[in-house]
């Protein structure tokens, strides 16, 4: 595998660029892994939840799943905390920069905001406003976002439900984050 040979951006060269875009594939299709290997660290914190925040998050995806959304909806549901144990005061963030490109305007408005339209179920009992999510009623996208955390979010926190296993998702992750090249399809079955 070739290398750019620069140590600064103001030296590189075009032929340096032509590597790295060549490569470009390979780092997509890692993300992928690092997607399921995020996921899996979910497992760790419960956060004082009924479920650890992996069971949420796969819960959530199941009950889109059952429910007949698409494949892109439920890649949404189940990533929309993946961000939980890295910055859980801004986790929509994360997951919706994560998704950004790959989903539909709609799907990434709605993992962005969910956050605040979450907190309509619970922030009255910690002292926050649970209509907080009233100034974005004008938005194209708040029923939508309000559907999302009534059927699928604020509800998959049963300890007793049975989700799918993390598996039954990796066929939807891997459609969205790899891209279909050789070159990729290698590194992505490397990591794996």
């Amino acid at each position: 595998m070739s290398k750019a040979a620069f140590r600064s951006f103001e030296e590189s060269t075009a032929d340096d660029w032509a590597i790295i875009k060549d490569e470009l594939p390979v780092t997509q299709a890692l993300a992928a892994a690092n997607i399921i290997e995020q996921l899996k660290m979910l497992e760790r914190d419960d956060g004082g939840f009924p479920v650890n925040r992996l069971e949420h998050s796969i819960q959530t995806a199941t009950r889109a799943m059952e429910d007949g959304r698409d494949e892109e909806y439920v890649l949404c549901a189940l990533l929309h905390d993946i961000g939980d144990t890295l910055a859980p005061m801004n986790h929509p963030d994360i997951a919706a920069g994560i998704l950004k490109p790959f989903v539909s305007e709609a799907n990434h408005w709605m993992v962005a905001h969910h956050g605040i339209f979450q907190g309509y179920y619970f922030w009255h009992h910690i002292g926050m406003d649970r209509n907080a999510r009233e100034p974005f009623r004008g938005s194209p996208y708040f029923e939508y976002t309000e559907e999302f955390c009534a059927k699928y979010d604020q509800s998959a926190f049963d300890p007793d439900y049975v989700s799918a296993p993390l598996d039954t998702f990796v066929p939807i992750i891997e459609k969205f984050f790899v891209p279909q090249t050789a070159a990729a399809t290698a590194a992505y079955t490397a990591v794996r």
